[in-house]
């Protein structure tokens, strides 16, 4: 009995079970679910690429980068806006006699091309924010020339004959085509060499700035500065010397610390005060392997108040330099104004070194400009002064009037002035093993984070922002900008 009632339980629980399938699916045979799709993951941080062995330059990826919480057991680089330290002038180059000269060759419709590109803020432009000017003839220029040149024997006290003559050809021309395409684009010019007569020696090489001269010369800032105002020109700020401890350069001109004290405090400072010229004064412009030249100019209280901050070349010593001289001073400012990329040198080590030290190692040591040295030059690396730089070689090489090359000097500086405009601020990002980077935030609200795998392998890593992060990687010796 007790099977029967087992049998007939089981038959009614069947019956039910049918019917209730029959009815939700009105009787036919049920679906088959659809799959869950994955999660769509849309793309959060945009990815520009250089590599070393240049078969990417200055590429956006396609790579989807998004946010999220997955753990791995990859490095870190955690980013915080909340700690902010410099604001940021710009990135460029020394726009050179040169460079303005070979560039001039280009025909009208392809220099515009590439001014724009340079210069200005469309998706296809660089955003070059900076340039650097000689005060008459660098090495970089055809001829040796001051803007008050006088036959031997004769002097100018006056600056009767003082005259941007043999720069109207070419450079302030060209300046003038840049400032309408970026009309904000920071400025700053230093003198390679004063007018001879002023100097010691007789000559364009080396030699000191005879004291009696130091009022004159101060006078011929203030001329140059008011000169280029008349053609449109404003000057952010100006340096005493190029290299002052550097007698071989042609041309050139040695200027210790005690004397460019001097000539701030008693002739220069005073001068552009008078004159009602509220321009900048940066000291030093040379190497980091003497911090304590620029240490010793700004520990005079007489010199002091009219000085607005010290330069960096780094052909010697270590880029730290910079944050030596800032603890020193926190309340003046520094800058990186030049570095050169060699004729013979390798597209791979220099896009690496110039990246880690010049870019990622200046802005970490509270630069608030990053230049490399010249913007142009012809495929023979001239013109150059005779006895002037024979291997520098420019950003850009120009070829013929429709014709130019890109060369490392561009993209070391594109990677950091196309995302990374002027007033942008830095903000606090660890470097983790061989990762060297740093990071900005932008007037607009954008993070920008510039990274150089300084190691022999590809890296895979994470960029922590707000307790999330994105995964990534870069090759052994490439760049990669992020942008968020």
């Amino acid at each position: 009995m007790n099977k029967i009632k087992t049998i007939m339980k089981l038959f009614l629980l069947a019956l039910v079970t049918s019917l209730v399938s029959n009815c939700s699916s009105g009787g036919g045979t049920a679906p088959t679910p659809p799959p869950v799709p994955p999660p769509v993951v849309t793309n959060e941080v945009d990815f520009w690429l250089t590599k070393g062995d240049q078969t990417v330059l200055l590429q956006k990826q396609s790579t989807v980068l998004g946010f999220g919480t997955t753990y791995n057991v990859y490095q870190n680089i955690e980013v915080d806006e909340t700690k902010t330290f410099q604001t940021i002038d710009g990135f460029g180059y020394t726009l050179t006699g040169g460079s303005a000269q070979v560039i001039s060759q280009l025909s009208v419709a392809k220099k515009q091309q590439l001014l724009q590109e340079l210069f200005g803020s469309s998706e296809t432009s660089i955003g070059i924010s900076y340039l650097r000017l000689s005060i008459a003839a660098s090495d970089l220029n055809d001829t040796v020339f001051s803007y008050d040149d006088m036959p031997i024997g004769q002097t100018d006290l006056n600056l009767t004959n003082f005259s941007l003559g043999p720069d109207l050809t070419n450079l302030i021309p060209l300046l003038k085509e840049i400032l309408l395409i970026n009309p904000n684009i920071k400025i700053v010019a230093v003198p390679w060499s004063a007018p001879v007569w002023m100097k010691d020696n007789n000559s364009t090489i080396g030699g000191s700035l005879q004291p009696q001269y130091y009022g004159v010369y101060a006078q011929y800032f203030v001329k140059y500065i008011q000169a280029m105002k008349q053609q449109g020109i404003t000057i952010d700020a100006i340096m005493p010397q190029n290299e002052p401890l550097n007698p071989y350069n042609n041309p050139s001109l040695v200027m210790t610390s005690g004397q460019q004290t001097t000539f701030i405090k008693n002739n220069l400072g005073p001068a552009l005060q008078t004159a009602g010229i509220s321009v900048k004064i940066i000291i030093y412009d040379h190497n980091c392997d003497k911090p304590d030249y620029p240490i010793a100019v700004l520990s005079d209280a007489a010199a002091n108040p009219y000085i607005d901050g010290s330069a960096f070349h780094l052909y010697g010593g270590d880029i730290s330099a910079l944050s030596t001289v800032h603890n020193a001073f926190p309340n003046k400012n520094v800058y990186f104004t030049e570095q050169w990329t060699s004729s013979d040198g390798n597209f791979g080590g220099d896009l690496k070194w110039h990246v880690k030290n010049v870019v990622i190692g200046s802005m970490r040591n509270w630069s608030k400009n990053a230049l490399e040295w010249n913007l142009a030059n012809n495929p023979s690396y001239g013109p150059h002064t005779p006895g002037g730089c024979s291997q520098c070689k420019g950003a850009l090489t120009i070829i013929g009037p429709d014709s130019f090359t890109r060369n490392v000097g561009y993209y070391i500086i594109a990677h950091a002035s196309k995302f990374v405009p002027m007033s942008s601020t830095r903000i606090t990002s660890n470097l983790s093993g061989n990762l060297n980077n740093v990071a900005f935030k932008t007037l607009s609200g954008k993070i920008v984070l510039l990274v150089e795998n300084d190691g022999g392998v590809t890296e895979l890593f994470n960029i922590k922002y707000n307790g999330k992060w994105v995964t990534t990687s870069l090759e052994s010796g490439a760049v990669g900008t992020y942008i968020w």
